[in-house]
């Protein structure tokens, strides 16, 4: 895969090691578009690698160093997701300018990208997340048409299978704990409150597609129960 050099200015040191893969679209309307806004000074973002729609590979920010994708963000205990996160932007023009499913040469360049991270940094697979998942108050990105199953079965991240199994009860208290063990900044009020509901829409987004209201319906909650079991709680 043939990788092309476009360094942004915007990035720091980082205080540790990498052990997230966090994944956006750019949500502008053009490739040229979020290439200029990801390395201008003036804008603050930026992120490790940008894919555009055909494949075409860009690096901004090498890897060691800390770049500015995630902004306000939190998974599994820490806020400060830049930090140890390697931050990818897939080309896409996001739910204001005409969501789109991400094409195959994108989604099969991603695949080649992501092993190679994976090599070079120990990321559990719980790690492998969206930008909605650490962010759910701000965030839709990548998406309900992002194909999660296709990394799951090329050994990035996770996916749960359909178990069959019971249906967890309508436990508000018990799934905000398992949002919480998987990872996300969820209230523990014990009630179905706005936030919480926001929270499931975006676990919805990464694990149940079909389905992204913040209800937590059966389905939902099987969901919830498998990838926390998946999650080793």
């Amino acid at each position: 895969m043939a990788l092309r050099e476009r360094p942004s200015p915007n990035h720091g040191p980082r205080a540790g090691g990498v052990d997230m893969l966090v994944l956006h679209y750019t949500g502008m309307p053009s490739a040229a578009a979020a290439l200029e806004r990801l390395c201008s000074a003036e804008a603050r973002v930026s992120a490790h690698y940008l894919i555009e729609e055909d494949g075409t590979l860009w690096r901004l920010v090498p890897e060691e160093r800390r770049a500015w994708h995630a902004g306000r963000s939190w998974w599994r205990g820490r806020a400060d997701v830049n930090d140890v996160s390697i931050g990818i932007e897939l080309v896409n023009p996001g739910h204001e300018f005409g969501y789109r499913a991400f094409p195959e040469a994108q989604m099969a360049a991603l695949e080649e990208l992501c092993r190679g991270i994976l090599a070079r940094h120990t990321i559990p697979a719980r790690n492998v997340v969206g930008h909605s998942d650490v962010a759910p108050l701000r965030k839709q990105d990548p998406g309900e048409l992002f194909d999660w199953p296709r990394l799951a079965r090329a050994g990035i991240g996770l996916w749960p299978e359909p178990t069959g199994g019971p249906t967890p009860p309508e436990d508000a208290a018990r799934m905000q704990r398992l949002l919480a063990a998987i990872g996300y900044r969820v209230p523990q009020s014990g009630a179905l409150d706005a936030e919480t509901r926001v929270v499931v829409a975006a676990f919805q987004r990464h694990f149940r597609p079909a389905r992204c209201d913040g209800i937590s319906d059966a389905a939902t909650r099987q969901r919830i129960a498998a990838v926390a079991s998946l999650c080793g709680v």
